[in-house]
């Protein structure tokens, strides 16, 4: 037996290392890309890690333009792990608290192989400062500015229309200012994917999740989760393969743990409330009674394999009313927001729940799933919240270890 333990702690220990030698020592920058209709797109900075810490990705190394942000900075945008397309910093503008980078965004189907390039630090950087994220030697696909190196003199005068196609072969090695840009390690290429995702700045109002999928094509906005990091591994899907009957098997059981947090928040609320006097009621027997059931809108269900090892995780988010009888306010909603587990058995285990609603934003925020994402470069998935509350909108990333959330990053709210 103590055999037995030896090796389970050597194997566990040699797999650790074997995580951590595969796991991205970064900077890895994490941003969310507004992508609209006519193919114009900005991005917006969340958080940035370095050995092992995330940084606000605004405020990190601004002088003034955040390290996000500076000019050449590529970013692969991904949805549930798969990639979408490249998006390429051209320039930083900073609106009140808060910075945003434009640029130039290139659908997967439309991107060429580049040559990944490994990427060091300066020998004149501090040793004991965190490096800078960087770009591969290659130029975009097509770059914002083509005709910013001119072709060599002698073939302009011979040849003046082959001079603006041989200029971006003709470069020697890249402008000094081009090394400080991060490099992107990319795998093949998916199709993009049609599917409506609404602006962060609008909260989800009305319909569910399945009443989406015929308006994609005349979606305003699309928010994309962006990842850029020089040495990351090979971007991973999230998503959960899941059966039409399965998929509603999970939602009844996932539904029933949220209408039973529904209810525990409208009797604490009650309890908060002082009742107005009502004369003695007689009663000749006790009945049981069946718990008023909460109404939902707005339901989304999305279930991910965030280590694909085909272990399901569910993130459910809704609204929810009480029936008027069982809430003293009737105008209430409640904002829901549940991450479960399930095991080999099918049985959910709880992890997380934040029950908010229109009253209390002020001291509880309601949470807005984003997508699962890569955010510290270890070949897992963790979830991105974005929090709404009265001071504003905050983005958080949750690590799921077992039946627990534990917080890799908590943003400051701006905007309020």
């Amino acid at each position: 037996m103590a055999l037995a333990v030896l090796v389970g702690q050597t194997g566990s220990a040699q797999y650790a290392r074997r995580e951590t030698a595969r796991a991205s020592k970064g900077p890895r920058a994490v941003g969310l890309l507004e992508l609209s209709p006519n193919g114009k797109a900005r991005l917006m900075p969340v958080t940035i890690m370095y050995d092992g810490k995330f940084y606000d990705a605004s405020a990190y190394k601004a002088s003034p333009v955040p390290m996000a942000l500076e000019s050449g900075t590529v970013y692969e945008g991904v949805r549930t792990g798969v990639p979408l397309g490249l998006f390429t910093v051209t320039s930083a503008l900073q609106a009140k608290d808060s910075w945003l980078g434009a640029g130039h965004w290139e659908p997967a189907e439309s991107v060429k192989p580049k040559k990944k390039v490994a990427v060091t630090k300066p020998p004149d950087e501090d040793a004991d400062a965190p490096p800078v994220l960087r770009r591969s030697g290659s130029a975009p696909a097509k770059p914002p500015e083509p005709a910013a190196t001119p072709a060599p003199a002698p073939k302009a005068e011979s040849a003046p229309a082959a001079a603006p196609v041989a200029a971006p072969p003709a470069q020697p090695a890249p402008v000094p200012e081009d090394n400080d840009h991060p490099a992107l390690k990319r795998g093949q290429q998916a199709p993009f994917e049609e599917k409506q995702v609404k602006s962060a700045a609008t909260p989800k109002e009305g319909g569910n999740s399945s009443a989406a999928a015929p308006a994609a094509k005349n979606a305003t906005l699309q928010i994309i989760p962006a990842i850029s990091d020089a040495h990351g591994p090979e971007p991973l899907p999230f998503k959960y393969q899941v059966k039409p009957d399965e998929e509603a098997v999970f939602r009844k059981k996932v539904l029933a743990i949220a209408s039973d947090e529904v209810n525990a928040r409208a009797k604490a609320l009650a309890a908060e409330t002082i009742p107005a006097e009502e004369p003695a009621r007689k009663t000749t027997r006790k009945q049981p009674v069946k718990p008023p059931q909460p109404a939902f809108d707005n339901v989304d269900l999305r279930i991910f394999d965030l280590t694909n090892a085909n272990e399901p995780v569910l993130v459910l988010t809704a609204t929810a009313r009480m029936p008027q009888t069982a809430d003293t306010s009737s105008g209430r909603r409640y904002f829901v927001t549940l991450v479960a587990r399930s095991d080999i058995y099918g049985d959910l285990h709880k992890a997380f729940v934040n029950i908010s609603d229109t009253e209390h934003l002020d001291i509880l925020p309601r949470m807005e799933l984003v997508d699962a994402v890569d955010a510290d470069g270890d070949g897992r998935g963790e979830l991105l919240f974005r929090q709404i509350s009265d001071a504003g909108n905050a983005y958080v990333i949750y690590r799921v270890i077992g039946d627990t959330l534990y917080a890799l990053y908590q943003g400051t709210p701006t905007g309020g």
